[in-house]
């Protein structure tokens, strides 16, 4: 079968196409074949070694499908090994999926939809009537996250993007304005996956007793050291957050998957989707994804 693997770390250069065996299921596994496979962020730095031991070489990365079970399931699973046409998946990693939601749809759901979800929820514990920033708010996560700051009964929601184009996106999805720093007004919950600069004018723009949730470097840029007696002085919190270990948690992953993807077909969610590649195309789908030239949910078609 198609596979998308590199051997070296590096950059989108090193994603190839090869011709691998079909994935054999272990003890409470299933064999999924593939109907899109989604491409994250996250991806990028497994191939750059940022997130992956050398001794895991050669890898074939990608984190999350949606596809067919042997009996006929239509199923979104997370997964390790995504970009390929067929997968192995754990029972308690998938979740069906009806026919009516799209595919890509149903991808933005997984690791951006949940990032989204917890990143609200379980990391700054959302109060309603709270001022909320979305940085980053045309992206995979920052999309999602604007809509569901909205329906979890944030008092106002702020969005950050980087061209006017992305900023008009995140209005039209239900931000009240677009933010610019410093704020006017300090924010009770901010959400940052870019780091550096924006990082920093963020933690001088909390609210009293606010929470600056950091989830990536996008910037790619060293953190600076964050003084505690800095935060004594702002009356503020920085809370980390990875996905991973949160989805391992009891009631991580399926309730809230579930609860995303019903919001989605009763309309009160919309993911949006952004460019589809054929499955050789990858390392073209992570060029326009690190160059910042997508929108919306990034998807391979095998």
């Amino acid at each position: 079968m198609l596979a998308i693997r590199f051997d070296r770390f590096g950059g989108p250069e090193v994603l190839t196409p090869v011709d691998v065996p079909v994935p054999v299921p272990g003890p409470g596994e299933t064999l999924i074949t593939v109907e899109a496979a989604g491409v994250n962020f996250a991806d990028t730095f497994q191939v750059d070694g940022s997130y992956l031991s050398p001794d895991l070489l050669p890898h074939v990365p990608g984190g999350e499908v949606v596809g067919r079970t042997p009996d006929g399931r239509r199923v979104l699973a997370k997964v390790t090994h995504g970009y390929a046409q067929q997968v192995v998946a754990r029972e308690p990693a998938m979740v069906e999926v009806p026919e009516a939601l799209d595919a890509a749809a149903a991808l933005a759901l997984l690791t951006q939809g949940l990032t989204a979800w917890h990143l609200l929820r379980s990391a700054a514990r959302l109060r309603p009537g709270e001022r909320v920033v979305v940085h980053s708010a045309a992206g995979g996560v920052g999309t999602l996250a604007v809509q569901l700051a909205r329906e979890f009964g944030a008092g106002r929601v702020l969005a950050q993007a980087s061209t006017a184009e992305k900023e008009r996106l995140a209005l039209e999805l239900g931000a009240d304005e677009v933010v610019r720093y410093p704020l006017e007004t300090g924010a009770d919950v901010i959400l940052d996956a870019a780091g550096g600069e924006l990082f920093e004018h963020a933690l001088g723009s909390l609210a009293d007793f606010g929470r600056l949730v950091t989830y990536g470097n996008a910037s790619r840029r060293a953190f600076a050291g964050l003084d505690p007696a800095r935060l004594s002085r702002l009356n503020a919190a920085v809370v980390g957050f990875w996905l991973r270990p949160t989805l391992a948690r009891p009631g991580g992953l399926r309730e809230p998957l579930e609860e995303l993807i019903a919001l989605t077909l009763r309309g009160r969610l919309r993911p949006v989707t952004g460019t589809e590649y054929p499955l050789a195309d990858a390392g073209r789908a992570h060029t326009d994804l690190l160059a910042r030239r997508t929108t919306g949910k990034i998807v391979l078609r095998p």
